[in-house]
């Protein structure tokens, strides 16, 4: 008979404390819960933990680039039933934006079939859709089966995750993130990756330099999505010291002549996270509700290449003040928030400017390197022993196929004869009479050599820190070159611009009709015109109790001034 465990004692379920303390500490661990395990990016690998999880089950599943892609439904599956206890459609719409080229600057996941675009249709279901790693995932793995980061339980303790990814490249700042956490956000624009390792480079030079001699190398950030960056340098400086600021992107445009005086605008690119369908919806209603005197129509052109045209009214128009009124008006411009909150390697949330992300990041690479050398040279010290042993055995070679004939308990009898280690006695027991030639024998013994010498390069490595960071650049060099090579990935797409100075205001007055109107101000402070020239003031009516205050004839092109008792 099994034992059954009694019921509590009465009320041993009930916490008596003020309802106030409960419900803080409780928001408390919600809030903790958000910030490091859902919102904020790691400084070191620039990834949150779904992102992260999904990498990590996509490698165990060995989704290479090489490799033949699987259905995206058993990259989720693995995912939620093993690392990431949350919804399935959550973690899809996470794997589907890493896919996507107009979300991800260099995008971690190389997705087949619809995966969305950049009208804001929604991605195809996971059952369709197959997926697997890209180069520059890859680079953020490499190295994660040598030690090189720490790895936790998963939620159900059954399986091992890693903390963060050994991060071959900077790619907090070259894929960016965002998230909203309780209390703060993130908001980190895409970077050019080839700019930010030369920023590297230099910071590993001159650990002194200044993030405004970072910014000549690393000017500012790259979208996928390209379009026109007019921030000024002064205001993109104080954004990265301080963390925080804004970048203003405009959309990518140029005329295009149609003859005999006629001209359109083709829009080429558009700014970060702006869906072109409702963009041109905005840009539709803006002609219809006539915000937009100056435009007489929208079409949108696009195939695989994004290419809206716009037609102005008048062609009379200069397309530079036309542009200038819809980017005041409409999404073709629009403003990027630059909030640089991450968890640091401590785990403590905080916003870092450009010099302190990139260091922590170069701080990651060389722990990376150390516990990757540290991995290769245990592995060379058990090999070297090994070798030791075999060329015991091929010195001795009779008198070891003898005791292995003859003696009842061979294993324990080498080690008694030739003080051998366990290991070293069981390797020479599992090894096959092919090998037992002597050209195994000089193979062996040049094969003891080379690791002796890759022991020695490795212990001289973890003795001298200037090594060590001298191979972090030698790393990042490298990645450099690859990733140049997978299809122009680093050649940099937003430019920088100044916006022009025009008069938008003086072009739209050059089209409205010049024509005599009446304007009427009541003693109560209502204000109205009437078309044409009042000649009976007497005839105009007024609310009851109201009665005429001022009655100014002008011309609908006059400037009117106004002044209020308050001083406005």
């Amino acid at each position: 008979m099994t034992d059954t465990l009694a019921p509590p004692p009465e009320g041993d379920r009930t916490i008596d404390e003020p309802l106030s303390e409960a419900l803080s500490r409780r928001y408390l661990a919600y809030a903790l819960s958000t910030i490091t395990g859902r919102a904020l990016p790691d400084v070191r690998d620039g990834l949150k933990p779904v992102h992260r999880r999904l990498l990590y089950a996509m490698r165990q599943l060995r989704l290479d680039p090489t490799s033949t892609a699987k259905k995206c439904a058993r990259v989720v599956g693995d995912v939620i039933g093993k690392y990431h206890p949350h919804g399935d459609s959550a973690v899809y719409e996470a794997l589907v934006r890493l896919a996507q080229d107009f979300a991800q600057r260099y995008p971690l996941v190389d997705g087949q079939g619809n995966f969305g675009n950049i009208d804001g249709d929604n991605a195809a279901a996971m059952r369709y859709t197959e997926c697997r790693l890209t180069l520059a995932a890859q680079l953020l793995l490499e190295g994660i089966d040598e030690d090189a980061v720490d790895f936790r339980a998963t939620y159900d303790g059954e399986e091992e995750e890693p903390v963060v990814l050994p991060a071959g490249f900077p790619n907090l700042l070259a894929n960016g993130s965002s998230g909203i956490a309780v209390g703060m956000a993130t908001s980190i624009p895409p970077h050019n990756v080839s700019e930010l390792i030369e920023a590297c480079l230099r910071l590993l030079d001159q650990p002194d330099i200044t993030t405004a001699e970072l910014l000549s190398v690393a000017p500012g950030p790259d979208f996928p999505t390209g379009g026109v960056i007019v921030e000024s340098p002064a205001s993109l400086l104080e954004a990265y010291e301080t963390g925080r600021g804004g970048v203003r992107v405009r959309a990518r445009w140029a005329r295009e002549d149609l003859g005999r005086g006629l001209w359109r605008i083709v829009i080429t690119e558009i700014p970060y996270q702006v869906k072109k369908a409702d963009l041109v919806e905005q840009l539709a209603e803006l002609i219809e509700t006539k915000k937009a005197p100056l435009l007489g129509d929208v079409m949108d052109e696009s195939a695989e290449d994004v290419r809206l045209v716009l037609e102005p009214k008048s062609r009379n128009v200069e397309p530079e003040v036309l542009m200038e009124s819809l980017f005041r008006l409409s999404a073709l411009e629009a403003r990027i928030p630059v909030n640089m909150n991450v968890i640091d390697a401590r785990g403590a949330p905080g916003v870092m400017g450009l010099k302190a992300l990139l260091q922590a990041f170069l701080d990651h690479r060389r722990e990376v390197v150390v516990r990757r050398a540290r991995h290769r040279l245990a592995r060379i010290e058990s090999r070297l022993h090994i070798l030791d042993g075999l060329i015991i055995a091929f010195l001795n070679l009779d008198e070891v196929i003898r005791i292995v004939r003859q003696e009842d308990e061979p294993k324990a009898r080498l080690i008694e004869t030739f003080e051998l280690s366990d290991l070293q006695a069981e390797a020479i027991l599992n090894t096959r009479l092919r090998q037992l030639a002597r050209l195994e024998e000089m193979e062996l013994r040049r094969e003891h050599a080379d690791l002796a010498e890759e022991r020695d390069g490795l212990n001289a490595l973890l003795g001298a820190e200037k090594a060590q960071w001298k191979l972090v650049g030698v790393g990042l060099a490298d990645v450099r070159d690859l990733l140049e090579k997978d299809g122009g990935l680093t050649r940099r797409r937003s430019t920088f611009e100044a916006a022009p100075e025009v008069d938008a205001e003086a072009a739209l007055e050059a089209l409205v009709v010049r024509e005599p109107i009446t304007v009427i101000l009541s003693e109560r402070g209502w204000i109205r015109s009437v078309k044409g020239r009042v000649e009976d003031p007497s005839e105009i009516k007024y609310k009851e109790g109201d009665a005429q205050g001022f009655i100014v004839p002008a011309e609908t092109t006059d400037k009117l001034l106004l002044f209020a008792s308050d001083g406005r």
